[in-house]
């Protein structure tokens, strides 16, 4: 794998640098049970997001050359020539590989966005925020770990950091006069930005499964990601690690449906709080209790 990190500058004193937020256990039959799910819109607000989300798909499609099987499908019987319908539209490693990191260095910026405002909103009220920060910033940190990961086994090229540069700066900036506007519509937009994440990987563990993509059939995992996750010994394949990744982003679409129901200002993060009954199936930092579509307000308040 080629590494696109340059060499560590000589620290001699320090042996390791733990992360500040350790990665809670996965099982693989809890990795195994993530399905691609749908909350369908309600209100306006949903709406928007919907859209925005279906927009964003679109623009990440053509600028990864992105298909779906139909399309392959629908291309070799309008051309059979296999070198038309490979160059265009069937998927293999390094374009698997650069539509991860296209979405990985975008996803990393809603967290951190939501994260910061509240902050800054928790400092001019004078007032608690109730949990979310936390669990915002995390998730950021989360999503630029999915991202070192991949950039571990591929170099992108001029193209593709031009790309990442403005897409960021615009997603960036739109992100932040949103979350000013509507933080609901925000937290609805990033779970449904999450269920694409969560279908994007599942279409391409289907791709290892069907052996479209040898050269992932026995590839380890980067050592980072070992870390990282704790992935255990004889569980470190490429297959391995797409399941650990898929299950942060149905994770991450939880969280944000979840945050899209509550009252933005007042209500508590259900995921970092204790409940009294704790017998009841309730909300967590892990993927045991993990509902595809969020929890409803009355639920968890």
């Amino acid at each position: 794998m080629k590494d696109f990190f340059a060499p560590q500058t000589s620290a001699p004193s320090i042996k390791v640098t733990e992360p500040a937020w350790h990665h809670p256990l996965y099982t693989e039959e809890q990795m195994k049970s993530i399905k691609v799910a749908h909350r369908e819109a309600k209100m306006w607000s949903d709406w928007v997001a919907l859209a925005m989300v279906r927009l964003l798909r679109f623009g990440m499609d053509t600028a990864t050359f992105y298909r779906h099987d139909k399309a392959v499908v629908k291309a070799v019987q309008d051309d059979p020539k296999p070198a038309n319908r490979r160059s265009w539209f069937e998927m293999n490693e390094r374009k698997w590989l650069v539509r991860f990191v296209f979405l990985e260095s975008v996803a990393g910026v809603p967290g951190m966005v939501g994260g910061m405002l509240r902050h800054l909103h928790s400092l001019r009220r004078m007032k608690r925020d109730n949990g979310w920060i936390e669990t915002l910033l995390e998730e950021a940190y989360n999503e630029r770990m999915h991202l070192l990961t991949f950039l571990k086994m591929a170099e992108p090229g001029f193209f593709m950091r031009a790309m990442i540069v403005g897409a960021q700066g615009v997603f960036f900036n739109g992100m932040f006069l949103s979350y000013l506007i509507s933080p609901r519509t925000c937290h609805r937009f990033v779970g449904y930005l999450e269920e694409e994440a969560v279908l994007t990987y599942t279409r391409a563990i289907a791709d290892i499964d069907a052996g479209r993509l040898p050269k992932w059939k026995s590839l380890e995992a980067p050592d980072i990601a070992v870390r990282y996750w704790n992935m255990p010994e004889g569980k470190r394949t490429m297959k391995d690690l797409l399941l650990y990744i898929r299950a942060d982003e149905a994770k991450h679409r939880e969280v944000n449906h979840t945050l899209g129901n509550l009252e933005q200002k007042q209500d508590p993060n259900p995921f970092v709080s204790t409940y009294k009954d704790g017998e009841k199936p309730h909300p967590s930092k892990g993927i045991e209790n993990i509902r595809p579509i969020g929890w409803e307000r009355k639920e968890v308040i």
